[in-house]
């Protein structure tokens, strides 16, 4: 069950059991939040990166798994980048996740690449417990 921590503004929280259907229900929640958003124009691959993310916190963590959606504003946020979304994924483990090269036979290995290629901005940190692999896309037309 989806459980909303925050959608005050312009920020919308989720944690899902890490469990099987967390990845369904991440592109669901995520996919709702940007249609409230009107930013449908993003969506696709907002939701395609945060299935990839969700997807990997799944195989290698064992927690709960944190969704984070902060639409930013360039003039009050980000004077340099221009309007933006910021995605966030939290899990648990400590290890930061490596992109890697897959070969063309192999099933799995390209979350990160696909992450590294769709986003402007991309990368990792800590937290008090686990880590958060974030992106930022940039949002056209505001």
């Amino acid at each position: 069950m989806i459980g909303v921590i925050d959608t005050d503004g312009e920020c919308a929280e989720w944690d899902f059991p890490a469990e099987p259907g967390a990845v369904r229900t991440a592109r669901h929640a995520v996919r709702g939040k940007l249609r409230s958003w009107g930013l449908e124009s993003v969506g696709d691959v907002t939701v395609l990166l945060v299935s990839e993310l969700v997807t990997n916190s799944l195989r290698y963590a064992s927690g709960p798994i944190g969704v984070r959606l902060v639409r930013r504003d360039s003039a009050t946020d980000h004077p340099h980048t221009g309007p933006a979304l910021l995605v966030e994924v939290s899990d648990p483990l400590p290890d930061p996740p490596r992109e890697r090269v897959a070969d063309p036979d192999d099933e799995g290995g390209r979350g990160l690449h696909l992450v590294a290629v769709s986003a402007q901005r991309w990368g990792t940190r800590h937290g008090k417990s686990g880590k958060t692999v974030w992106f930022e896309l940039a949002l056209p037309g505001e």
